[in-house]
């Protein structure tokens, strides 16, 4: 089996511009969907909603044989806000229960990995889809400072922050 994904030679060729080449992410695979809010961070989360993560498929088979992401490796996060508070904490109440629940979409951000591309940020390209509705269709390679910074500092693995993803953190080699 090849250790690369079948979209990497595509990645490579964009440069510091990336292109969201499909629009059926939601069928990859969801490593995670932790949430920020807002009203647990005085009105002023950095990151104010819901994570949805979304990892190319052949990059998590790779990952899950091998513990490594691989070049190639496209992590795709969407953004969605929580529909509006009725409690002061910024829960709200729903037929399930008292808790935060996903509203509007958000944006994206977009993370490859292409470590002789991106050896200044440790291997991972950052992009931004903008952080709002509609999702650019093209976006610029992000500053080392708007991204990388903070996942070289506390991602737990290879830039990834699989602390929040089970689904990556707690993997049995196949």
């Amino acid at each position: 089996m090849d250790d690369r994904t079948p979209i990497q030679d595509l990645v490579i060729a964009l440069r510091d511009r990336l292109a969201i080449v499909g629009k059926d992410f939601t069928s990859w695979v969801c490593v995670g969907l932790p949430l920020t809010s807002d009203a647990l961070n005085n009105g002023k989360a950095a990151f104010p909603e819901f994570h949805n993560v979304y990892i190319e498929p052949s990059a998590y088979r790779i990952y899950r044989k091998t513990g490594v992401f691989p070049d190639g490796t496209i992590m795709f996060k969407e953004l969605q806000r929580t529909l509006p508070k009725q409690n002061a904490d910024g829960s709200r109440s729903e037929p399930s229960g008292r808790g935060f629940f996903p509203g509007a979409l958000n944006g994206a951000d977009v993370a490859v990995k292409d470590t002789k591309r991106f050896a200044d940020t440790n291997g991972w390209g950052h992009f931004d889809f903008n952080h709002s509705e509609p999702k650019a269709e093209i976006a610029k390679l992000q500053a080392k400072a708007n991204c990388a910074d903070c996942h070289i500092a506390d991602a737990k693995k290879d830039m990834v922050w699989t602390q929040f993803y089970l689904r990556l953190d707690d993997i049995k080699l196949n």
